[in-house]
């Protein structure tokens, strides 16, 4: 069974014991499991895939959460033609790492 999940701009393909990061989020140190309840489809199922006018009324993915990781460092290189001069700077996203533990439709 599988199911798209909506994440604030994003939108994930999910599958349980799948771990993905997501956008990081504002959470308690205690917090160990999180609710995605904007479930766009679910399929994999008998009777044929249920999708959502947008969204699944009353079906939610189960997440633990793993833990928070660093992204891939950007660099942002800047020119400014005759004046000899350049900025480079870096960013790393931060994401949140969560592994799916169960598909309720």
């Amino acid at each position: 069974m599988y199911a798209i999940i909506s994440d604030g701009a994003h939108q994930y393909r999910v599958e349980e014991g799948q771990v993905f990061e997501v956008q990081r989020k504002d959470l308690d140190e205690q917090t160990s499991t999180i609710e995605f309840d904007r479930v766009l489809l679910v399929g994999g199922i008998e009777d044929g895939p249920k999708i959502g006018q947008p969204t699944l009324e009353g079906a939610k993915v189960v997440a633990s959460v793993l833990g928070e990781i660093k992204g891939d460092k950007i660099f942002v290189q800047k020119f400014r033609r005759r004046k000899n001069s350049a900025v480079r700077t870096g960013h790393r996203q931060r994401f949140l790492q969560v592994r799916v533990d169960k598909i309720e439709a």
